[in-house]
C-alpha cells in the first residue's frame, strides 16, 4: 500500500513539474511570439508605406514630365509671339514710312497743282494730271493708315499673347519646382521605408532565432 502511495505521489509530482514547465515555457515564449507578430505587422505596414510612396513618386514624376512638356510648349508659343511682335513692328514701321512718304507726295502735288492752276489754269491738262496724282496719293496714304491701324491691333494682340504665354511659363516653372520637391520628398520617404523594412526584417530574424533557442 505504501508503494502504491509513493507511486501516486511520484506521478503527481511529475505531472506538477510538467505543468510548471509548460507554464514557464508559455510565460517565456509568449513575449517572444508577440515580438514576432509585431515584427510581421511592422513589415506589412512598411510594405504598404513603400508601395504608396512609390506610387506617389511615380505620379509626381508624371506631373514633372507633363510640366516640362507644358513649359516647352509655352516657351515655343512665347517665342513665336515675340517673332510675331517683331514682324508687326517691322510692318508698322514700313507702313508708317509709306504713309509719311504718301503725305509728302500729297504736299508736293498740292504745291504743284497750285502752280499749274496759276500758270496753265484749273482746267489745263497739267492741272488735271496734278489732281489725278493728288487723288492717288491720298488713296495710298489712306490705305497705309488703315494698314498702320491694322498693324497696331496685331501688335497689341501679339503682345497680349506673349504676356499670357510668359505668365503660363512662370506658372509652369512654379508647378515644376513644386512637383520636383514633392518627387524628391517621396524618394526620401521611399529610402526611409526601405531602411525601416530592412530593420524590421532584421528584428524578425533575430526574434525568430531567440524563439528557436527557447524551444
Amino acid at each position: 500500500m505504501k508503494a502504491e502511495l509513493l507511486v501516486r505521489r511520484g506521478v503527481l509530482a511529475l505531472a506538477f513539474s510538467g505543468l510548471l514547465a509548460v507554464v514557464a515555457y508559455a510565460q517565456d515564449s509568449t513575449p517572444q511570439q508577440q515580438d514576432i507578430q509585431n515584427d510581421k505587422k511592422d513589415i506589412r505596414q512598411d510594405k504598404k508605406d513603400l508601395a504608396k510612396d512609390r506610387a506617389d513618386r511615380n505620379a509626381d514624376q508624371r506631373d514633372i514630365n507633363h510640366d516640362k512638356a507644358d513649359l516647352a510648349k509655352d516657351r515655343a508659343d512665347r517665342n513665336q509671339d515675340q517673332r510675331d511682335i517683331n514682324h508687326d513692328r517691322r510692318d508698322l514701321n514700313k507702313d508708317r514710312g509709306d504713309r509719311n512718304a504718301d503725305q509728302r507726295d500729297i504736299n508736293k502735288d498740292k504745291r504743284q497743282l497750285a502752280k499749274d492752276d496759276a500758270k496753265y489754269g484749273a482746267n489745263s491738262s497739267q492741272a488735271q494730271a496734278d489732281r489725278k496724282d493728288l487723288h492717288q496719293d491720298r488713296v495710298d496714304r489712306n490705305k497705309d493708315q488703315r494698314d498702320i491701324n491694322h498693324d497696331k491691333v496685331d501688335l497689341a494682340k501679339d503682345r497680349a499673347d506673349r504676356n499670357q504665354d510668359q505668365h503660363d511659363i512662370n506658372h509652369d516653372k512654379r508647378d515644376l519646382a513644386k512637383d520636383r520637391k514633392d518627387r524628391n520628398q517621396d524618394q526620401r520617404d521611399i529610402n526611409k521605408d526601405k531602411k525601416d523594412l530592412h530593420a524590421d526584417r532584421k528584428d524578425l530574424k533575430q526574434d525568430r532565432k531567440a524563439a528557436g533557442r527557447k524551444h
